[in-house]
């Protein structure tokens, strides 16, 4: 299934970033990428995500895209990369995770793939300053 993962994220590249969309080639944030993703690998996404502000659970110090995430994908080891793996990112210390990738090459080319204010869908080297940042990696469940 992580070939069919990476597939489908690749196809995603070069959408604008667009804060709470996610259609294809239009527009998405990177929960929106993931929520795609899930949409042509997985079939119909599990809930229905309630409109959020850029800022969410910030004011709050909530997990909640963490919590979400447990709640829909199986949680790995940190250490434990393969392609396919959704990453979960805290951008700054003390702040909430609010960053979401899918790893698409492991080794010392790591590549990860995700929608970023600025730049749109892109692949990205995993270079040290986003490997430092990942708090959580996760895989899709296996039915699908």
């Amino acid at each position: 299934m992580s070939a069919r993962i990476v597939a489908a994220a690749r196809g995603w590249i070069g959408t604008p970033y667009l804060h709470q969309a996610s259609v294809g080639g239009a527009g998405c944030d990177c929960l929106g990428l993931l929520r795609g993703v899930w949409r042509e690998v997985m079939g119909a996404e599990p809930e229905d995500v309630p409109a959020y502000t850029q800022d969410w659970s910030e004011p709050q110090g909530e997990e909640r895209l963490w919590r979400a995430a447990m709640a829909h994908l199986v949680e790995k080891p940190l250490d434990a990369a393969a392609t396919g793996d959704v990453l979960l990112f805290r951008m700054r210390a003390g702040a909430v995770a609010k960053h979401l990738g899918l790893q698409s090459c492991t080794g010392p080319e790591a590549r990860f793939i995700h929608s970023y204010s600025g730049h749109g869908v892109i692949e990205s080297p995993l270079s040290a300053p986003w490997a430092r940042r990942i708090v959580a990696r996760f895989a899709f469940p296996l039915e699908g």
